[in-house]
């Protein structure tokens, strides 16, 4: 392990756990930009609260962590409430290795890629090529990223749940990587059990699991209609199902009950509770008139969802590349988010830099999200205490927060598609008839 990394592992453990100890702890942990009535730990300390009263947590409205988790951390304050910070610290540290270590196969793996393919690319692409530095370069910056970035800093703090999101999906892009099918749906069952959205990443994981086992073939016929890409897609989602019918039996059997289905799933998708957040739905379904209500939930909802149908057919040959655009897409129309749902493809980012030649809007992009972060919890204080604002000032960093995340992923979709377009063609623009032809500025 070379020094520089200890040293973010060290800074990054030590940031934490001093932040744990100080009065910033408590602060954090009602911030509406990072806990949600969904991951919040005071949710979570009265789940416990009833629990041990002998209540069931899901028979009213406070409570919407799902049984296990509830329940690991029940036998954890029975072993020493101290434990609990230092698991979260853990956690957080684990998810952080775990992106460098896939951060680590994903950059050899596209550079593999690119040798393969290198023949086939134009004379001028130089600049748009991965480099060997950044075989050793990139994971080292994905770890420093994750562990530095303020947002997960303070979600780490703040004990959110998202921790455990973010670890799950992180040890995801590992076994996917990896080839491991069973850790790969057991991971992805796992976070998707917890937070309900990462499910829609099963469909790139299993075209991805498709190209591993077609690559390994002596016939290199990449298609996904081969009887061995089908049934290996196949695979993948049915071991998906089993692990989450393994997870929801199991906590049907913690519980005896079906109650908490309503609690978890239902409550992420009906979004009954209106506290403001950093989301879209809060504002919109608190002017919505009630005859309405049903149809634009609907809308939103299929917000989050129905663009993996185009991402997969267009970028079906990079299936990886469509799971780290999904999980931007789950930060910004989850019903309940916090800035804790962008620290895992913030840190991720690195690994298609090679497409950052065709970025656009990268200044604009850190304005706004530097914007937004630091003003809304001003804007709050102004709203809630002082009284001179109103919803409207929030929700209006709530927009800039979101739109500079759509931007975000408009520049990094465009940025990745021209690359692919100009290793064939080359970095010159082309005119209708296909020559290159020099760019004069007017």
């Amino acid at each position: 392990m070379a020094a520089p990394t200890v040293v973010t592992i060290a800074i990054g453990a030590l940031v934490r756990s001093i932040l744990f100890y100080s009065f910033v702890a408590e602060w954090l942990i009602d911030r509406v930009e990072i806990a949600t009535p969904l991951t919040s730990w005071k949710s979570m300390v009265e789940g416990l609260t009833l629990l041990d009263a002998g209540i069931s947590p899901y028979a009213g409205d406070t409570f919407h962590e799902t049984p296990l988790l509830l329940y690991s951390f029940h036998y954890l304050r029975s072993i020493s409430p101290s434990l609990v910070p230092l698991v979260f610290v853990i956690a957080d540290l684990l998810t952080a290795w775990t992106l460098r270590s896939a951060a680590q196969i994903a950059i050899k793996f596209l550079f593999n890629q690119q040798q393969d393919e290198k023949k086939n690319y134009a004379s001028d692409v130089g600049p748009l090529l991965i480099a060997d530095r950044d075989l050793t370069a990139v994971p080292d910056l994905v770890l420093a990223i994750y562990l530095l970035c303020p947002f997960s800093i303070v979600t780490c703090v703040a004990q959110c749940s998202v921790v455990f999101v973010n670890l799950a999906l992180a040890i995801t892009f590992l076994t996917t990587l990896q080839g491991n099918l069973g850790g790969a749906t057991l991971s992805l069952a796992c976070a998707s059990y917890q937070s309900l959205y990462p499910a829609m990443m099963i469909v790139p994981m299993a075209m991805h699991m498709a190209l591993v086992k077609l690559e390994t073939l002596s016939n290199k016929t990449l298609s996904y209609r081969r009887v061995e890409a089908v049934k290996t897609m196949a695979r993948v989602v049915v071991f998906f199902c089993v692990w989450m019918a393994c997870l929801v039996g199991l906590s049907f059997l913690m519980l005896n009950s079906w109650e908490f289905l309503g609690s978890t799933y239902g409550f992420v998708l009906a979004v009954p509770n209106l506290q403001p957040n950093l989301g879209l739905f809060w504002y919109f379904f608190t002017e919505m008139f009630d005859h309405f209500r049903t149809f634009f939930l609907c809308v939103f909802q299929i917000n989050a969802f129905i663009y993996t149908a185009p991402l997969v057919l267009k970028l079906r040959k990079h299936p990886l590349f469509v799971m780290m655009v999904q999980c931007m897409l789950i930060s910004i129309f989850k019903s309940y988010p916090g800035v804790g749902d962008t620290t895992i493809y913030l840190a991720l980012l690195p690994v298609w830099s090679h497409s950052s030649h065709y970025f656009r809007n990268g200044l604009v992009v850190g304005v706004m999200l530097v914007l937004s972060t630091v003003l809304a919890p001003v804007i709050w204080h102004l709203w809630i205490y002082a009284g001179s604002a109103n919803a409207n000032f929030f929700f209006a960093f709530t927009l800039i927060y979101n739109t500079a995340q759509i931007f975000l992923i408009t520049d990094l979709v465009f940025g990745f598609l021209r690359r692919e377009f100009a290793l064939k063609h080359g970095m010159e623009i082309l005119d209708e008839c296909g020559k290159k032809r020099e760019v004069r500025l007017q």
